[in-house]
């Protein structure tokens, strides 16, 4: 196992997952120390399977929230912890297997280097993915360009990528949304607006079967709407923000 860092951790928020979530985590383990689960109201006995591996494994640390209450209020409770016992930056991955653990070392090695910057994950899809998923995000993605007048988002929806705490703290503390599907998106926009600067990682994302352990908790109408009411607010954010964001952009 890795020696423990003391300034980045991975943190994983977690709803009802299912078996996969073990191998994830394991995987996870194999590369980084420390690695924390936010079990997000789950109730699928995750938490429970959860509890016993970190028993086995002081690496391993499980915070399990009573209801659920999104993947955003989960980051955003595990974050507010990790800064409290002094960790500056977390890197966040799905609980599904999707996204790349053999990829750790390299996106906190390029966090530790530029530790003012946020380090995106820019997905490579395989023959798999969903079309209307990688489309979906392709729309996404022309918005956060937009509302960032080009900071360089390369992907504002891929989950994988490593955050400096105090910054996203800061946004999430400043409003009352990000607290769902809509995290991701809104805090690599909201961050950018702050000038945390991105940096852009290719990485692969894995769709996998159900007959493979898949499990998606992605509602096309209800995400969808709540996308673009997101954008929608997130553009007047912009609008307010344009002479800012046009000097900023001058002087880059």
């Amino acid at each position: 196992m890795p020696a423990p860092s003391t300034t980045h951790l991975v943190l994983i928020p977690s709803y009802n997952p299912g078996r996969k979530v073990l191998a994830t985590v394991r995987a996870a383990r194999a590369q980084w120390t420390p690695v924390w689960v936010v079990v997000d109201g789950s109730t699928d006995g995750s938490a429970d399977w959860l509890t016993e591996e970190a028993a086995r494994d002081p690496g391993l640390r499980v915070l399990v929230l009573p209801e659920n209450q999104g993947k955003g209020s989960a980051v955003l409770h595990g974050i507010t912890i990790a800064a409290q016992q002094g960790f500056t930056h977390a890197l966040t991955m799905d609980s599904d297997g999707q996204h790349p653990e053999t990829l750790i070392p390299d996106f906190m090695a390029a966090s530790q280097a530029a530790p003012e910057a946020m380090v995106l994950g820019k997905p490579v899809f395989g023959p798999e993915a969903p079309l209307v998923r990688v489309m979906g995000r392709k729309l996404s993605n022309g918005w956060a360009n937009l509302e960032t007048l080009g900071f360089g988002i390369g992907d504002s929806l891929y989950g994988f990528r490593v955050y400096p705490i105090a910054p996203l703290v800061r946004v999430m503390r400043g409003t009352r949304f990000m607290r769902r599907f809509d995290f991701d998106p809104e805090a690599v926009v909201r961050l950018s607006w702050a000038g945390v600067r991105p940096i852009n990682i290719d990485a692969p994302v894995r769709y996998f079967s159900a007959e493979e352990g898949g499990v998606s908790h992605f509602n096309y109408l209800r995400d969808n709407l709540l996308l673009s009411g997101m954008h929608t607010r997130l553009f007047t954010g912009f609008v307010l923000r344009l002479p800012l964001l046009l000097w900023r952009r001058l002087t880059r």
